[in-house]
C-alpha cells in the first residue's frame, strides 16, 4: 500500500526541522549499534489518527551554496515532484517576508493541496499575528508552536483531509514485486535490460539520463514478477538531483512498495558509504533483500576471488548477514541465471508461516542448549512463542519480564529460529511480551 507523501516547505528559519521532530516524533532518531545503519533522516513516517505517511524535511536537503531564491526553488521543486500534500511553513514572529512571498509564487504552480502552517505561535495573545498570512492566499493559516508542539492536531486533521482516496493498489499476492537500489551509474537499468532480454529502459553511462521510474512486467518460469526500477532516482537538468538525500527520498518510495530489494554493488569500484546507507534503508523497512555484486566481468577472478569478495561484502554489510549474495554481470549475462531463483527464494521465506508447535519444539530446543540469563538476580522464563505476522515474518515470545529478554539472547533465539527454518533473504522480527 503507497502511504501519502507531506513535504514541509518554507524559507530558512522558519522551524521546518521542529516541526519534522514533532511531525514524526522519535523516529528521526534511529540510532543502530550495527555500522553502516546510523544515518541523517530527512524522510521519516509519521501518524496521525491511524493514518500513516511519509514526510519529507525539504530544508534537510542539502543543496549546497546556492543563493537562497535558489535554494527554495529546490526545495519547492522536490515538493512538487514528491508530495501528495504540501505544508507550507511560515513565521509567525516576523510577518510576511519577500521570500515567503517568493515560495507562495513557486507553491503556487504546483496543483497540490497546500496547508499552511504559521509557526512560532507561542501563546494566545500571538494569534492574532496570523490574519495577515490569509494575504498568501492559501485559506486558513493554521497557528503553530513547533517549540511547544501546539497546535499540531489541527495542522495535520486538515493535511490528512488532503490525502488522496482509494490509494491500496490492487496487487496480486502471488506476483513478486522487487526493486534494484545503488548509487548512479551502478547498473541498475542495464541489469534491468539484462533480466527483461531487452532495451525498455534507458541505458547510459552518463549518471541520471533514466527519467521515469517505471513498472516493468515479467513472467519467468510461471511466475509473475513486476520490476520497480528506481533507475530514474535523479532527474536531468536539476542541480538537487546530485545530493545523496533527494536520491534516497526516491529509493525509498521503491523500498516500500517491493516485496524484494536487490541492493547493487559495482564490483569494479567497491563498496562506498552510500550503498551501505541505502540497504540500511531497506532492512529497516523490512524487505526481504539480495546483494547484487554487479560488474564482476571487469574483476580479475580466481577461484579465491569470489569467496574473499563475500567475506568483504559480509564485514561491510553486517546488519545484512541473512541476505544472499549474487554475482553477475549485466552486460555480459554471466551469471545472470543466479538472480532470479535467489529473489524468489528470498520472496518465499519474506512471506513464510511456521507452524505454532513446530516453533515452540525449536524454541524449547534452544532453552535445553543455552539456559535464559539473568538479570539483578532474576531469571528470564521463556513461555511460548508464536509467529503473528509475515512481510517480514514476526514472531513474539511470551516471557514472565520482558526487560529480562536481553539483545543478545534474543539475537540467540534469531539464530536457531534461521537455522531451524531457513528464512535465508528476509529479515526476522523478535518481541518479547509479558503473558497476561
Amino acid at each position: 500500500m503507497r502511504k501519502s507523501v507531506v513535504a514541509i516547505v518554507g524559507r530558512p528559519n522558519v522551524g521546518k526541522s521542529t516541526i519534522f521532530n514533532r511531525l514524526v516524533g522519535e523516529r528521526i532518531s534511529i540510532v543502530d549499534d550495527v555500522p553502516g545503519v546510523t544515518r541523517d533522516r530527512v524522510y521519516a513516517q509519521g501518524e496521525w489518527l491511524s493514518q500513516y505517511f511519509n514526510i519529507i524535511d525539504t530544508g534537510g536537503i542539502e543543496i549546497g551554496d546556492e543563493p537562497l531564491l535558489q535554494q527554495m526553488r529546490y526545495q519547492a521543486e522536490i515538493a512538487i515532484d514528491e508530495a501528495d500534500v504540501i505544508i507550507f511553513l511560515v513565521n509567525g514572529k516576523e510577518g510576511i517576508t519577500a521570500a515567503d512571498e517568493e515560495v507562495a509564487k513557486l507553491l503556487f504552480k504546483s496543483n497540490k493541496p497546500i496547508v499552511l502552517g504559521v509557526n512560532k505561535i507561542d501563546n494566545p495573545e500571538m494569534r492574532e499575528n496570523i490574519y495577515e498570512f490569509y494575504s498568501l492566499g492559501f485559506g486558513i493559516p493554521y497557528p503553530i508552536s513547533g517549540s511547544h508542539g501546539l497546535g499540531l492536531g489541527d495542522l495535520l486533521d486538515e493535511v490528512v483531509s488532503h490525502f488522496p482516496q482509494n490509494e491500496d493498489e490492487e496487487d496480486n499476492e502471488d506476483t513478486i514485486y522487487f526493486s534494484l537500489i545503488g548509487r548512479p551509474n551502478v547498473g541498475k537499468s542495464s541489469l534491468v535490460n539484462s533480466i527483461l532480454n531487452e532495451e525498455r529502459v534507458i541505458v547510459s553511462e552518463i549518471e541520471g539520463t533514466t527519467r521515469e521510474a517505471t513498472d516493468t512486467y515479467l513472467n519467468k518460469d510461471a511466475q509473475d514478477y513486476v520490476i520497480i526500477d528506481t533507475a530514474g532516482m535523479r532527474k536531468r537538468g536539476k542541480v538537487y538531483e546530485t545530493t545523496e538525500k533527494y536520491s534516497v527520498l526516491r529509493a525509498l518510495k521503491a523500498i516500500e512498495r517491493s516485496d524484494v530489494v536487490l541492493v547493487l554493488i559495482d564490483a569494479e569500484t567497491g563498496i562506498r558509504e552510500q550503498d551501505k546507507k541505502i540497504a540500511g534503508y531497506a532492512h529497516d523497512a523490512g524487505r526481504a533483500i539480495v546483494i547484487v555484486v554487479n560488474k564482476w566481468d571487469t574483476v580479475e577472478s580466481n577461484e579465491k576471488t569470489m569467496k574473499e569478495y563475500e567475506t568483504k561484502v559480509r564485514k561491510q554489510f553486517q546488519f545484512l548477514d541473512y541476505a544472499p549474495i549474487v554475482f553477475l554481470s549485466a552486460k555480459t549475462k554471466k551469471r545472470l541465471h543466479t538472480l532470479i531463483p535467489s529473489i524468489k527464494v528470498a520472496s518465499e521465506n519474506h512471506a513464510k508461516r511456521v507452524p505454532t508447535n513446530v516453533l515452540n519444539d525449536v524454541i524449547m530446543d534452544a532453552l535445553a542448549m543455552n539456559p535464559t540469563p539473568t538479570l539483578k538476580g532474576r531469571r528470564l522464563k521463556v513461555l511460548y512463542a508464536t509467529q503473528v505476522a509475515v512481510k517480514p515474518p514476526s514472531f513474539v515470545v511470551f516471557v514472565n519480564d520482558p526487560e529480562l529478554m536481553h539483545f543478545s539472547y534474543k539475537r540467540f533465539l534469531e539464530n536457531k529460529i534461521r537455522d531451524a527454518f531457513g528464512f535465508v533473504g528476509t529479515p526476522i522480527q523478535i518481541f518479547a511480551r509479558k503473558r497476561q
